[in-house]
């Protein structure tokens, strides 16, 4: 697992920057108050005013804790990335973006 952002909580919606090796960018995830399912994404996520992915509220099974399940996804990225947003294990106001690689989806 690897923290690829840090992001902070106003007003329902996170901001924050995620680098990678390859990317670098300030990201705000912008809550969904109007959802028109209940399958549908809880965020939308943009990169300036273009969106490039969506999270979906959930809750840990074994600590109860809530967290984002967050895809992200854009035309130069070779695979979408999956990642979840968590509180700061500090307890403080910041929440962590956590990448980790799929099983099965590394290099053979």
């Amino acid at each position: 697992m690897a923290t690829i952002g840090t992001f902070t909580l106003k007003d329902g919606s996170y901001t924050g920057q995620i680098q990678t090796l390859v990317l670098k960018a300030k990201v705000k995830l912008a809550l969904q108050e109007n959802k028109p399912s209940d399958d549908a994404p809880d965020y939308r996520i943009f990169v300036g005013g273009t969106e490039v992915g969506a999270a979906w509220k959930k809750i840990a099974r074994t600590s109860e804790r809530p967290y984002l399940a967050v895809k992200l996804d854009d035309p130069t990225f070779p695979a979408p990335i999956f990642a979840s947003l968590h509180q700061a294990e500090d307890g403080g106001d910041g929440y962590n973006l956590v990448w980790s690689r799929p099983k099965g989806r590394g290099r053979e």
